[in-house]
């Protein structure tokens, strides 16, 4: 995690992962940016499987919260399926509005894509 939290825009980060259970753990903190962004983050992982059994992330200006990711299912929003159930909810309506989100997984890490979304709103 270290190594990839290690990038020139990142200003710091509580991010800590632990086991919950012999083959379980969380992932779960918070990555700052320049401009008051902040990547705030909860993935619960699956260590003998090496997946990603659940997550959320989401994207804050200060405390405004810019958009965020999540895989709650929907299936009945059929405009989400190629990504299902991974999707991002955007402003204007950031509870009703969202879209899919074919960069998201639950069999590969999730944070670098995240990253390098955050650093392009960063400059």
């Amino acid at each position: 995690m270290a190594e990839v939290l290690n990038r020139p825009k990142i200003s710091g980060s509580t991010v800590a992962v632990w086991s919950d259970s012999p083959g379980t753990g969380i992932a779960e903190g918070g990555v700052f940016f320049a401009r008051g962004i902040r990547l705030r983050l909860r993935e619960e992982l699956d260590f003998e499987a090496g997946l990603i059994s659940s997550y959320g992330y989401e994207i804050y200006r200060g405390s405004e919260r810019l958009f965020w990711y999540d895989d709650f299912p929907h299936p009945d929003d059929p405009s989400l399926a190629s990504t299902f159930p991974h999707h991002k909810h955007l402003p204007p309506d950031i509870r009703h509005h969202r879209i899919p989100a074919p960069g998201l997984s639950f069999t590969a890490p999730n944070l670098p894509a995240l990253l390098e979304e955050i650093e392009a709103i960063v400059g």
